[in-house]
Formats: C-alpha cells, structure tokens, sequence
C-alpha cells in the first residue's frame, strides 16, 4: 500500500546546507497533500512545512526564509531543501502525505546540526 521513505539526513555544520527527499509509491501523488514534520527528542512533533497538489506552500515560522519545499509529480518525490541550518534543526524529519483526510507516515531521517 501507501509508503513513504525520506533520505538525505546526515551530520551538517551550524550555516551548512541540506536536502531531504521523500519517496511516494502506493498513492496518487500528485493530488495527495504533502508536508515535513520534526521531532526533537523529548520534545512533540512540529510541522515544518507544507505543499497542496497545485504547488501552494506554507512554513512554519521558525524555517521560514530558509528551508524550501517543493514537489516533482513525475517523480512522485516531495523535497525539503535546508538552508542557513542552526542546531535547533537537530531533529528526526519525517514526511506526510495526506489524501481524503487520511494521514500517512515516513519512518523519519534524522538530521544533526553540529560543529
């Protein structure tokens, strides 16, 4: 059925960039909704950033100006492209896909932001 699997995590210096993918199989993807979530540890999870089927985006206040998201429907792939990373991006980044109201999970990609 649906799956979604992110990679692109790894260890970033304070200033560096990063980009993450998601990869949809399973679903119509390109009138699925599509959104990025992080999760601190021991803290709840946070949304990131979203995108509608037509391109519209939004973001959290906190990545806004730095962190771009955006969608390839031929490659059924959704992105998250960080930029001017801080050490409180330091998080597990899992991916969403939301169609008829019903929400479906990555395993998440953890990504360190660290000197």
């Amino acid at each position: 059925q649906v799956q979604l699997v992110e990679s692109g995590g790894g260890l970033v210096q304070p200033g560096g960039s990063l980009r993450l993918s998601c990869a949809v199989s399973g679903t119509i993807f390109s009138i699925n909704d599509m959104a990025w979530y992080r999760q601190a540890p021991g803290k709840e999870r946070e949304f990131v950033a979203g995108i509608s089927p037509g391109g519209t985006t939004n973001y959290a206040d906190s990545v806004k100006g730095r962190f771009t998201i955006s969608r390839d429907n031929a490659k059924n792939t959704v992105y998250l492209q960080m930029n001017s990373l801080k050490p409180e991006d330091t998080a597990v980044y899992y991916c969403k896909s939301v169609r008829s109201g019903i929400h479906y999970w990555g395993k998440g990609t953890l990504v360190t932001v660290s000197s």
